[in-house]
């Protein structure tokens, strides 16, 4: 599902915010960044706001210097939800994450012919829908998900690679009884590695969409950057 949450504290984008440049990859253009020398990817999918967004392209750059190629594609072709936009029910009719999936496979086809021999997904809201579709074919080797949107239990029972899934506590999108169902459901898949976590006194978007003057709300974000880069360097390798 989504509410009123996805579209909650939404960031200023900044098409040249980030150490990392855009191209073409996969027939999507890309915020990229890392040495393109690394054999080991991950691909970022953002929230309903895009590739633009400062903190996401941070978080990017902060991913690339742990060794990682960063690919963060505009799976919304120039059209990112804009607060006082369309409404977020129509938006995404011309969004839909199925979508985003299919456009998701040649990016990921695209970095391995540049010679990436294992991707991580990291999914942010909308794009933890995206990850998780990947994550039932080994399209991917890892995937992190965060204040996840419309990801369902069957979605996680489906999942065929290790999964990080990262929840907040004040989130009406995955609220923590359906983050400890998916951990429950995780469980009982043994032979897929997971990490389930509900961060105390955040809400939905708090790892993406914090105010980076608000010292709480970083520290925050921070250790959920931390974690997912653990997962990161632990199963894409």
């Amino acid at each position: 599902m989504s509410g009123p949450q996805c579209c909650a504290n939404p960031p200023t984008l900044n098409p040249n915010s980030g150490a990392g440049h855009v191209e073409k990859l996969g027939g999507l253009y890309t915020y990229v960044t890392g040495s393109p020398d690394s054999k080991l990817a991950a691909l970022l999918i953002s929230d309903i706001f895009g590739y633009e967004a400062p903190n996401l392209r941070k978080l990017a750059d902060k991913v690339a210097a742990a060794g990682f190629y960063v690919a963060v594609p505009d799976f919304f072709h120039g059209d990112p939800h804009v607060d006082g936009g369309r409404p977020l029910q129509e938006w995404i009719k011309d969004h839909g994450v199925d979508k985003g999936f299919e456009e998701a496979k040649p990016v990921i086809q695209a970095l391995k012919c540049r010679g990436i021999t294992a991707t991580g997904a990291v999914g942010f809201c909308w794009g933890a829908k995206v990850a998780v579709t990947l994550a039932k074919r080994e399209f991917i080797q890892a995937a992190v998900l965060l204040h996840p949107s419309f990801v369902t239990v069957d979605d996680i029972k489906g999942v065929e690679v290790p999964i990080s899934v990262l929840g907040a506590e004040i989130d009406q999108v995955s609220p923590p009884a359906l983050v400890k169902e998916f951990e429950e459901a995780l469980t009982a898949k043994s032979e897929v590695d997971s990490f389930v976590k509900i961060f105390p006194k955040v809400a939905h978007g708090w790892s993406v969409r914090y105010n980076v003057e608000d010292e709480s709300a970083v520290k925050a974000a921070e250790e959920a950057h931390q974690n997912l880069l653990e997962w990161l360097a632990k199963h894409v390798k």
